[in-house]
């Protein structure tokens, strides 16, 4: 149950990270992970158990706002409009 934060925030993420320029998505994605998955990390109490969990939380963040971005950019483009906001 405690994966779901990052999962969630990571989704969150990903959403974000469509409305910057392709130039900047991949410094502030790898910050914003890092950023989230230590904040997830603390807000399920992992952290005091031991800083391991962070290196599962971080690259969890990463994947599901990886997915989350390519899923939103497909949804995009196959409903016909490849250059609508900010997905296209």
């Amino acid at each position: 149950m405690a994966e779901l934060v990052p999962l969630f925030s990571g989704v969150v993420l990903g959403l974000v990270l469509g409305y910057f320029r392709p130039s900047v998505r991949l410094p502030v994605g790898a910050l914003l992970s890092i950023v989230l998955g230590v904040c997830a990390s603390a807000v399920t109490g992992e952290l005091s158990i031991s800083w391991e969990y962070v290196l599962i939380d971080i690259p969890l963040v990463a994947l599901s706002a990886t997915v989350c971005l390519v899923a939103a950019r497909t949804f995009a483009r196959r409903r016909g409009r490849p250059d609508s906001g900010a997905y296209g």
